[in-house]
């Protein structure tokens, strides 16, 4: 029994450790995000505090700085809706995992798709363009396009999966990534935004989903986890 007891209290420090170390590598990584955008997001800031909304969620700069500031807002969602799970009997970890995940894919994806669907200068004017040849428009992507491309869907890969036992799989979410970025895409030619609606982006998008979602595979939903356990626990009448 001591044995035991003290093998379980070595392994608990260890386990503390690495969720310290990798909370620091994610605060680490997102000051540095912030410090290298800091410039473009400064020049965004005072118009948006003036009102001019059309800085603010009219151009890439604006839309991200409105998605950092809305990003207490969605944490305050994420927990509402873990408390509320709380509340029908579901496990503080898993209560808490389901809701971060599901406030992840929208806040994480929704502003990407904003950007991808900002219309051009000609938009209305200049005819629909598809480029459906591979790997002609990647050389021209830019690491800034390329990079950009790789995070359009990579907060859905990453959460969907978290959330929905149904994507936990490598072709899923490559399919989920792939599909959601054709659709993207056909909407843009539909719409004339003035945008080339390309293979590579598909190709991309759907690179960028793969990679996201087997960075979160350690904490992917099983079968075993379904929706069953977010159901009221059953009030048992007590015979007098």
């Amino acid at each position: 029994m001591n044995d035991d007891t003290g093998s379980i209290a070595a392994a608990a420090p260890p386990r503390r450790t690495r969720r310290i170390v990798l909370l620091g590598l994610v605060a680490l990584a997102v000051a540095s995000g912030l410090f290298a955008v800091r410039g473009p997001l400064m020049m965004s800031a005072p118009a948006c505090v003036a009102g001019q909304w059309g800085h603010c969620f009219g151009t890439f700069n604006g839309v991200v700085l409105m998605t950092l500031v809305t990003l207490p807002l969605a944490l305050l969602v994420a927990w509402a809706r873990a408390r509320r799970r709380r509340t029908v009997g579901v496990a503080a970890a898993s209560a808490w995992r389901m809701s971060l995940a599901e406030v992840g894919m929208v806040h994480g994806t929704a502003p990407f798709v904003w950007m991808t669907m900002m219309p051009g200068g000609g938009a209305g004017v200049v005819p629909p363009r598809v480029s459906l040849v591979p790997l002609r428009d990647l050389v021209t992507m830019g690491p800034v396009g390329l990079g950009g491309n790789l995070l359009v869907f990579a907060a859905l890969a990453f959460f969907a999966p978290i959330r929905f036992a149904a994507l936990a799989s490598v072709p899923r979410i490559l399919a989920l990534g792939a599909g959601c970025s054709v659709l993207v895409e056909t909407a843009q030619y539909v719409l004339r935004l003035d945008r080339v609606s390309s293979v590579d982006d598909v190709l991309v998008n759907a690179t960028g989903a793969v990679l996201a979602g087997l960075a979160s595979r350690r904490w992917w939903r099983r079968p075993a986890e379904e929706a069953p356990s977010e159901r009221p626990r059953p009030v048992t009448a007590v015979a007098g």
